[in-house]
């Protein structure tokens, strides 16, 4: 873990779930209700250079966090979003998944 990291020093009280190599949240700066990330735990930059493992673990926990989400807020859509690179818009410098709950229509 890299001290300065926010996504490295989480409080393990915020997370909703996790597995051997991800775990999920909810957004601090949420864009929608139920807005969630799914985080790494190791320290990487961006989604590609994260191991197949990895990858795996966070597409799973991708899943259950739209099951997680279907059950608690209902909406009627989502944006899976993934930023790489400050080009890219991508704040924090650990990789991530965005989760994003859209509601309307």
């Amino acid at each position: 873990m890299e001290g300065s990291c926010v996504f490295c020093n989480i409080f393990t009280e915020k997370i909703i779930f996790q597995n051997d190599y991800a775990f999920v949240v909810p957004d601090k700066f949420p864009q929608s209700k139920g807005h969630l990330l799914i985080i790494p735990k190791r320290h990487v930059t961006t989604y590609f250079d994260l191991t197949a493992e990895e990858k795996g673990a966070m597409l799973n926990l991708l899943d259950q966090a739209k099951i997680y989400t279907d059950d608690y807020h209902f909406p009627n859509g989502y944006n899976v979003l993934i930023n790489a690179g400050e080009a890219a818009g991508q704040i924090v410098m650990h990789a991530h998944i965005h989760l994003i709950p859209r509601y309307g229509r």
